[in-house]
């Protein structure tokens, strides 16, 4: 029982943790999509995958390291991260470019909730394909477990 209890505090530290890198990667997808959306005439969609760009490869970087704390091989991660992106990027251009543009729904609306719909499906994406057999292998994990 107390091991379970240690494994649920954990999952949850790890969800908030991807909570938090998460935000910080939103906060550079805003701040890009902002840059973007003032200094250029751009339309919607270029702004919104540049920004996402950017963010997403903040949001790997640590969750890699420190999140999910694996020693997995980084190509093949990133692989498969690109593959989850090459699925859901295209998807939510279109839609939000669609929401945007057509329908005529605030910008920062459909980014924000690109962003909500990233964030759930990234996270389990990540926790249970990505990182999941590779999850607290990392030099940092392994020190945590000494203690």
């Amino acid at each position: 029982m107390e091991d379970k209890k240690r494994k649920d505090k954990k999952e949850l530290l790890r969800a908030i943790k991807f909570g938090l890198f998460s935000i910080s990667a939103g906060v550079i997808e805003m701040g890009a999509f902002t840059l973007l959306e003032t200094f250029t005439d751009w339309p919607y969609w270029p702004c919104y995958l540049i920004a996402l760009v950017l963010s997403v490869i903040w949001n790997f970087t640590l969750n890699r390291q420190f999140t999910f704390q694996s020693a997995n091989n980084i190509p093949v991660a990133m692989l498969k991260v690109a593959v989850f992106y090459a699925i859901f990027t295209p998807l939510s251009t279109v839609a939000g470019n669609y929401l945007a543009e057509t329908c005529g729904w605030n910008d920062y609306l459909v980014t924000a909730l690109n962003m909500g719909c990233n964030f759930v499906t990234e996270y389990l994406y990540d926790r249970f394909f990505v990182f999941g057999a590779s999850i607290d292998t990392n030099s940092r994990a392994k020190k945590e477990e000494q203690k």
